[in-house]
């Protein structure tokens, strides 16, 4: 288990130091597990009774955060300090180069010297291994598929013939890239498969989730671009353009033929109907049936999905709706005892 001074820790965290700097600490915990030899850290003043109370030898706290009767390191973002932490103590393991005896490398594959392919692991035909990436054990490289420097597959991935991973690419484990859209025509007696014959582009720093599942296009590319992050168990289909920085959280569904805007964000069990637009900072909350176009910057919710402020004005009519019923129904009680009487 590694173990870090106080002194050394603030270095990494450019923090300012309000206690021993020869103090040792040998891991980060939260709040409430912490022991006294753990940094823990303090990301909003409301957690500051817990902190109090917490067992922690060490705490990463905001400026605005008042004494807490133990060290402190104080920086101006306790979020972004929480990552240094984690990273400090828990390295990411290096790649150890290297084809494992066990993996099947096809003739006229490229393998950089630097890259690691594990046990089980399947590379075809034409394919390149970047440097320093990582394919994990039972994955499977397609016939010309690239795969930039720092890649990590991590075990059971599918990279399909002819789909390209930028630099830093992270897929866990299960995510079937470039598998075929769903595309067919009825010809009145069957559905006609349409070939699919187009690729897919993961640009870098994308993220994908175990088990998610991305579509090569028909015609062209289906792309990702640089930067988005992908939840598990999320669908995109074939040709659809993903901008940058996007977040799409599990369980997302996206139809073919997509476009959503960078720093968008589909929150889980979004679906969305093929051909749609969505705008970039556009935000999707949880379970979103979203069936046009959503403009630039705003916030959609509900199935059919509209502006979030008209569905709750909608929700809210709703649980009105048994009392309304009971006064209608009362209305047109007396509106016949009227007429009938008017009648006599």
């Amino acid at each position: 288990m590694s173990a870090f001074t106080l002194g050394r820790v603030a270095e990494a965290l450019g923090a300012t130091l309000h206690g021993d700097a020869s103090q040792l600490v040998r891991g980060v915990a939260p709040l409430e597990s912490a022991g006294p030899e753990e940094v823990s850290f303090v990301t909003s003043p409301k957690y500051h009774r817990l902190a109090v109370a917490s067992a922690a030898g060490a705490l990463v706290v905001g400026p605005e955060t008042e004494d807490l009767g133990r060290p402190l390191l104080r920086v101006a973002s306790p979020q972004a300090a929480l990552i240094v932490l984690l990273r400090l103590f828990h390295p990411e393991p290096p790649v150890e180069p290297g084809v494992h005896p066990a993996a099947c490398v096809a003739a006229g594959a490229h393998v950089d010297p630097t890259a690691a392919v594990a046990a089980g692991a399947v590379v075809e035909r034409d394919a390149v291994i970047g440097p320093r990436t990582f394919v994990g054990a039972l994955s499977y490289v397609g016939r010309g598929a690239v795969l930039g420097a720092d890649v990590r597959l991590y075990p059971r991935v599918v990279v399909r013939e002819g789909v390209r991973l930028g630099d830093r690419v992270i897929v866990h484990p299960g995510a079937v890239l470039g598998a075929d859209g769903f595309g067919y025509t009825f010809d009145g007696a069957v559905h006609q498969k349409i070939p699919q014959v187009g690729g897919l582009i993961i640009e870098a720093d994308v993220e994908i989730g175990a088990n998610t599942a991305i579509d090569r296009a028909t015609m062209g590319a289906t792309i990702v671009r640089r930067g988005t992050k992908i939840d598990n168990l999320v669908q995109i289909g074939h040709n659809c353009d993903i901008g940058e920085h996007v977040i799409l959280v599990g369980q997302v569904g996206v139809s073919g033929s997509c476009k959503i805007g960078s720093r968008a964000v589909l929150a889980g069990q979004v679906g969305v109907a093929d051909h749609v637009t969505i705008g970039e900072g556009a935000i999707l909350m949880a379970q979103a049936g979203v069936a046009g176009d959503v403009p630039p910057g705003e916030v959609w919710t509900g199935y059919p999905a509209r502006p979030a402020s008209q569905t709750r004005r909608i929700w809210v009519a709703e649980s009105m709706l048994p009392e309304l019923l009971k006064r209608v129904r009362s209305l047109e009680k007396q509106v016949g005892e009227r007429e009938g009487a008017a009648d006599d």
